[in-house]
């Protein structure tokens, strides 16, 4: 069976001429920093972005727990919105990795403000934590792909120097975030001292991300990613695949906005099943079923068995992510599919 595929944006496949961008790179050993290939992907991204430097990384959550790793001392404190990556989805790396101690903040669709951060920010007292850096996420993944204001993070980037904290952007997903406000990259940039972008999700490479800061930062967090096992060989290969993504699959973002709005139009339709459709922003669609009666686990299972692939996104809600791989007949027919779930 051909499945439609909404699990993920991670889920899709390079294209022909991407395989064929793989197959033509110039190599070198990454770990001896000739890579010719991996240096060309990371100066674009820096460039993209308007940060000095950039560093590949295999993961996104490695690109996070670099940055955080490499900005702070075990013992420190992290600020962060109670449903962000980082919190949630790292396995805890950020407790047992680099020793931060977090401090949630329960925000608004994912975005928490200066107002809410400042109180938490400790004294300098040797009886606390020191607060090291404020995270940020955008677009917001648990929050259904929404994209956090540039007014409120330029607001924390003002709190933060004000009280010598850095801060880190777990931007995965922020080439969403600019197709859809049209906000340059750089623009989002200038309210992060280190940003991580990722490759692998809309843009379609089949892995990587960056990592993006100052000269200084980027040296240390080098070592750290050996630390962590992240000092890669000929690995441009796969950042052939990351800049022909960056090439040709950045503005086409715009049609899988456009296919999940309308695959949240369409399954807010169906009784039972609640769609907050302000929180459709960017790519992803959370659906809340508590009022279908029915169990998530079973609608899953319906779903696949009819030919859709979704998860499980808590214990009433199930999340579908559009991309490159979905074309606007697939959503018709996963819409036509979902009804059949739960009018049976």
């Amino acid at each position: 069976m051909n499945f439609i595929d909404l699990r993920s944006d991670t889920v899709t496949r390079p294209s022909a001429a991407m395989r064929e961008a793989i197959a033509n790179a110039e190599v070198g050993d990454d770990v001896f920093n000739d890579d010719p290939t991996v240096a060309r992907l990371e100066r674009m991204t820096a460039e993209l972005l308007g940060k000095e430097a950039g560093l590949f990384v295999p993961t996104g959550t490695m690109g996070n727990q670099v940055s955080i790793k490499t900005l702070s001392n075990p013992g420190d404190e992290i600020i962060c919105d109670e449903g962000c990556h980082i919190f949630n989805y790292e396995a805890a790396a950020g407790a047992v990795v680099a020793g931060l101690l977090f401090h949630v903040v329960r925000g608004v669709r994912g975005v928490i403000t200066a107002a809410d951060i400042a109180p938490l920010i400790r004294p300098g007292d040797l009886h606390s934590p020191r607060t090291s850096i404020i995270a940020l996420e955008n677009t917001h993944n648990r929050a259904g792909g929404t994209v956090f204001p540039i007014e409120v993070m330029q607001s924390i980037r003002q709190l933060a120097d004000e009280q010598r904290v850095m801060v880190h952007l777990d931007g995965a997903r922020l080439w969403n975030a600019h197709i859809s406000t049209g906000i340059p990259l750089a623009d989002y940039s200038q309210c992060a001292d280190t940003i991580s972008v990722c490759y692998s999700k809309g843009l379609g490479a089949p892995i990587g991300s960056c990592i993006l800061g100052d000269r200084e930062f980027i040296a240390e967090a080098r070592r750290t990613r050996k630390m962590f096992g992240g000092g890669m060989r000929q690995v441009g290969i796969l950042a052939a695949a990351a800049i022909y993504a960056l090439e040709n699959n950045l503005s086409r973002l715009v049609e899988d906005h456009e296919n999940a709005w309308y695959l949240a139009e369409s399954l807010s339709e169906i009784e039972g099943v609640y769609i907050d459709l302000d929180s459709v922003q960017t790519n992803i669609v959370v659906m809340d079923i508590t009022g279908a009666g029915r169990e998530v686990p079973d609608v899953i299972y319906a779903l696949k068995e009819k030919g859709v692939l979704a998860v499980q996104f808590g214990r009433t809600k199930i999340r579908c992510v559009t991309h490159l791989d979905v074309n606007r007949e697939d959503i018709r027919d996963a819409i036509k599919i979902f009804r059949e779930v739960f009018e049976s």
